[in-house]
């Protein structure tokens, strides 16, 4: 018998990966949306989806923002984070949420002066004379450069309730304070936190919940722990610093991807994500907005199957989605006439019923449903909106082809 045992290789696990991933976004009326995304969908691909969602004018200033509310805190989710990844850090038993909002001024700081004080950044201090904006912008991205802001915050003290007032440093290697008044030197330098590590959050109740000196608070997160006591409270004196010291984390987090994300109109988003060859045949649409459209964006396609899947949205949405609902029954095998099981067709309704449903959808232009006539047997009538006046056709049979014949609106 051999002493030595036989060394067997055994075959590489592929780990299984989530193709889809159910995600909930509030918006600031309260409202919310259930939409099934895929694993890769970031922040801009969810604010595309919720504009179109909403109805929403495209503005840059749409943002995804995460909310924790059990810390009190929020921050702006980048447009090229995987939000699925972001939901993915949250605790179980955590109150933590998505929402859908307009952020003022999200980009503001790559064309204007004033996010960046002279007396804050060490380069502006250190000339004379007036700066390039741009230059200090490149500086910023670039990872080979070393700018600085600097001015005095005051930080909660770990496991206290109290707040000491310091001189901070924001270099990119991290956050810093000076143990001796003012001074850079090294050793009165005492390292914070991690700017790779951390996220910066906004501080939504300070003063309430952890007894802020002012309204200007934030904080430093880091980005795998849920924990209150691993934050890093900070709080600024006014908006003004607060805002200039989030920007910098921000740029030095992020560097030249934020840039991108300026440079890059939301309304590109669709052409960002390709379909599969084996999607080509396959055709989504929406006729919920001011004109039907095919919908190209596979995202939002999926999500329209999810809802009428799920039944999360009202049978008078008219969304017809025929290829990718899964709700959908083959219309070979039905015994009704094609128009009978479409979304848009609402049998022997009055006048007055449709009218209400056209109301309850918003008068927007290009809305429409289909009912039987009940004044003339085995017609139909057409009801579409358009400049919030609801036009009603008389479908009649003609020579085997539907024909209007006419017109009156209410």
């Amino acid at each position: 018998m051999s002493l030595y045992a036989r060394r067997v290789t055994l075959p590489t696990i592929t780990p299984l990966t989530i193709q889809s991933q159910v995600i909930k976004v509030f918006n600031e009326d309260g409202s919310s949306h259930v939409l099934e995304v895929p694993s890769d969908t970031t922040a801009r691909d969810l604010c595309q989806l919720c504009i179109t969602k909403n109805r929403c004018g495209y503005d840059q200033n749409w943002t995804i923002f995460e909310q924790l509310s059990q810390s009190g805190i929020e921050r702006i989710v980048e447009d090229h984070e995987s939000v699925v990844r972001v939901q993915s850090s949250w605790a179980v038993d955590a109150n933590c949420r998505f929402y859908f909002r307009k952020k003022s001024g999200k980009y503001d700081f790559f064309r204007n002066l004033t996010f960046f004080p002279e007396h804050m950044v060490s380069c502006c201090s250190e000339t004379k004379g007036s700066f390039s904006h741009s230059q200090l912008i490149q500086d910023f991205m670039n990872p080979r450069a070393c700018p600085e802001i600097h001015g005095h915050l005051q930080i909660k003290d770990q496991g206290k309730k109290s707040w000491k007032k310091y001189y901070f440093f924001l270099r990119r290697s991290g956050l810093y304070f000076s143990t001796k008044g003012t001074s850079k030197e090294p050793r009165h330098l005492q390292f914070i936190a991690d700017l790779n590590e951390n996220n910066v959050y906004t501080l939504l109740s300070g003063k309430k919940m952890y007894g802020a000196p002012t309204n200007f608070g934030f904080c430093l997160k880091l980005n795998w722990s849920g924990d209150a006591k691993d934050l890093k409270l900070l709080c600024a004196d006014d908006d003004l610093s607060r805002t200039c010291w989030m920007t910098v984390v921000r740029l030095f987090k992020h560097g030249l991807q934020l840039y991108q994300n300026y440079k890059t109109p939301l309304l590109k988003t669709a052409s960002l994500l390709t379909r599969s060859s084996s999607d080509n045949s396959l055709v989504a649409m929406d006729f919920t907005g001011e004109s039907g459209r095919i919908i190209d964006n596979p995202v939002e396609a999926l999500s329209a199957a999810a809802e009428e899947a799920l039944s999360w949205r009202k049978r008078t949405c008219h969304r017809v989605n025929m290829h990718w609902s899964v709700t959908a029954q083959p219309i070979a095998a039905s015994t009704e006439a094609f128009h009978r099981i479409q979304p848009w067709f609402h049998h022997r309704i009055s006048r007055e019923e449709s009218q209400k449903l056209m109301e309850q959808q918003g008068l927007v232009d290009g809305l429409y449903l289909v009912r039987e006539s009940q004044s003339n047997l085995k017609n139909f009538v057409l009801s579409l909106c358009y400049g919030i006046c609801t036009m009603v056709h008389l479908l009649a049979h003609r020579s085997n082809n539907l024909a209007s014949v006419n017109l009156q609106c209410s």
